[in-house]
């Protein structure tokens, strides 16, 4: 089989769109456009927050979701070396987006929670990228647009579940 995403888009009937195995072509198709969709996403507003970067922006962004967390617990969830990760939180400290309090449950460990600057800046980067996507999900044809939104939610499954 052939058949490409793009055929999928524009309703060529494929083994795939049935429900079936899809191609190795598929696959590589679709992790090619989702990296180019991902950086384009993070490129957008960094200009600024520049200062902290895409990494401080993500590990900022899970703090205003799932925060305050310790320093391992927000290390597991971005998959980055804890050693790492404190450069990174640092920066976030240093800008103001985040502050760092004892833990009430243990002593030895800090949490990390978002500030309202910190809130603020993540906010507003997920409004402008949010505007960004909506005016480019426009220029499409119809039925494009129909098949990206209707893959929202198949992709949120997709990345649940590996949380």
């Amino acid at each position: 089989m052939t058949a490409t995403v793009t055929g999928l888009a524009t309703g060529a009937a494929t083994e795939a769109e049935a429900g079936g195995e899809a191609t190795a072509e598929q696959v590589a198709e679709l992790l090619v456009s989702l990296t180019r969709v991902r950086r384009w996403l993070t490129r957008l507003g960094l200009g600024e927050s520049a200062p902290i970067g895409a990494s401080g922006v993500s590990a900022l962004a899970v703090v205003v979701r799932d925060g305050p967390l310790r320093l391992g617990d927000l290390a597991a969830r971005e998959r980055i070396a804890p050693a790492t990760l404190s450069r990174v939180v640092a920066g976030l400290v240093d800008h103001g987006y985040v502050v760092r309090t004892a833990d009430p449950d243990d002593a030895r460990a800090g949490l990390l929670t978002a500030t309202d600057a910190g809130r603020e800046l993540v906010g507003t980067l997920r409004s402008h990228r949010a505007e960004q996507l909506a005016a480019r999900l426009q220029r499409l044809a119809p039925e494009d647009r129909a098949a990206l939104l209707a893959a929202g939610p198949a992709l949120a499954r997709l990345v649940a579940a590996d949380s």
